[in-house]
């Protein structure tokens, strides 16, 4: 068992509180590691030591920035097995998924230190004799980032690069179902030498450092990602000091099957998308629509290719296909979920409850429901699980009402071999992102933001980047 220690102002420290709290490995149940308890005194501590740097960081030119970035990338590719596995051991999925999900993180990385010098300003005519208008791009300052427990070391450096490339200072508050690798991540910062202050890590259970953290005047930018219920609280705290937000939240992503679509693809895409990470995935397949005249022929398919998935501890054995769920309490709102579904009238054609070899851990069986109706939660809430709940529909107009009726608009997909159903839906659909012809998985230049309680703001690409400056105008009067 590991025994950690948090990290302010360039140093492993303990908590002012002196606790700890265990990390549970979902597949064994076994405690991996101890993890301090931070206190609000700590929070305080982190956001004063990023403050004083930064405004040091924040002069440093936008190069030497970037080497930094340049240099961190270099070590977690060079230590990608070994976070993979800290990331394997802590969160549950199989290694080379994790070791896959470190890599890219160090491409996200590298990515982002290449926009040192791309950073933009304006210069725009005044209407004032003699006079010059600057628009200049400036840093926030302290930003705050609340990273989850399903990717999380790649979205702790979604966050990370782009707020460090901008001239940003971070408070990582990693999710304290997986602490570790936020520490890890630590461990390569200190490393290469990054200035003291302007990476610090912040752990704990509870709402008490999420407060300090949101309610703290000197944090300029909190960005997260999670569930709806606690992005709505993080505004609610930040409204308090009119902190900026950027959140990436729930979502209940849809896919549409038509008829004319090829049906070994949509199948093969849609169950890789809803059991990849055991559907631990904001952007996986939540809900499927098929028309009636093919229902028969993909729902095959997909019960096909669900029959080879293959569960179990991804660290004793890489070659499973599909790990844990993150906890014992993801596992009964699941099999809630499918039970409630079940009992109004849905029907189970694979899975629908936990595997009986495995004796230990948090995993569920692969599931696929049919004759579901729109109104069931199975429906409407996310399931953040492998269960598939398929509906049929007879027209495009019907599949759009059926897809756009729902309270989040995070990503979407489609299946089809038809260019005027692709425009039609790519029109009309109510979320941030659409997947034609492919599995979920968004490109590091591209931008991942939702729609309605998906979120506001938005990561990736230059638009995500440009989230973490603010813009100054400067007006220049000269003879």
């Amino acid at each position: 068992m590991v025994r950690y220690k948090v990290f302010i102002d360039g140093e492993f420290v303990e908590s002012s509180s002196g606790n700890c709290f265990d990390v549970i490995n979902p597949a064994t149940d076994e405690v991996i590691s101890r993890v301090p308890q931070c206190t609000a005194e700590d929070v305080a501590r982190a956001v004063e030591a990023c403050r004083r740097a930064q405004k040091q960081w924040r002069r440093f030119s936008p190069s030497k920035r970037a080497d930094y970035l340049k240099k961190m990338a270099a070590k977690i590719v060079e230590n990608a097995e070994k976070l993979g596995a800290v990331v394997t051991q802590e969160q549950g999925k199989p290694l080379p998924q994790a070791v896959s999900e470190v890599k890219k993180a160090a491409e996200r990385m590298e990515y982002h230190a290449e926009w040192a010098l791309r950073i933009e300003g304006e210069i725009v005519p005044s209407d004032n004799e003699k006079e010059n208008i600057f628009i200049c791009k400036e840093p926030m300052g302290v930003v705050a980032c609340i990273v989850p427990w399903n990717s999380p070391f790649s979205i702790l450096v979604r966050k990370v690069a782009p707020a460090l490339i901008t001239g940003n200072g971070v408070v990582i508050k990693p999710s304290s179902e997986t602490p570790n690798c936020a520490l890890e991540f630590a461990k390569i910062v200190q490393e290469v030498g990054l200035p003291k202050g302007i990476v610090n890590v912040v752990c704990g259970k509870g709402a008490e450092i999420g407060k300090a953290i949101c309610t703290n005047p000197a944090v300029s930018m909190v960005t997260f990602t999670g569930s709806g219920e606690t992005g709505a609280r993080i505004m609610e705290m930040c409204s308090h000091n009119i902190t900026k937000v950027s959140l990436e939240l729930g979502g209940k992503a849809p896919a549409i099957v038509m008829d004319d679509a090829d049906l070994d693809l949509a199948a093969r895409c849609i169950v890789g998308s809803k059991t990849i990470n055991a559907g631990q995935v904001c952007n996986c397949v939540e809900r499927v629509y098929v028309h009636e005249k093919v229902a028969e022929e993909f729902t095959d398919k997909v019960m096909e290719l669900m029959k080879k998935i293959t569960i179990g501890d991804g660290l004793a054995d890489p070659k499973v296909t599909m790990g844990p769920l993150i906890n014992h309490g993801a596992v009964k709102f699941v099999d809630g979920l499918v039970k409630k579904a079940v009992e109004e009238g849905a029907e189970v054609l694979i899975g629908g409850k936990a595997p009986e070899h495995l004796k230990r851990g948090s995993f569920y069986e692969p599931t696929v429901l049919m004759n579901c109706r729109q109104d069931m939660d199975v429906m409407q809430r996310e399931i953040f699980g492998p269960v598939l709940p398929i509906m049929t529909f007879k027209t495009l107009e019907e599949a759009l009402e059926l897809a756009n009726d729902c309270e989040y608009g995070l990503t979407s997909s489609l299946y089809t071999n038809d260019l005027s159903t692709a425009f039609e839906v790519a029109n009309s659909i109510e979320a941030g992102e659409l997947y034609i012809n492919r599995q979920q998985g968004e490109a590091i230049n591209g931008y991942h933001a939702g729609w309605k309680k998906s979120g506001i703001g938005g990561d990736d690409g230059r638009h995500g980047m440009e989230e973490f400056l603010q813009t100054k105008v400067v007006y220049l009067k000269y003879r």
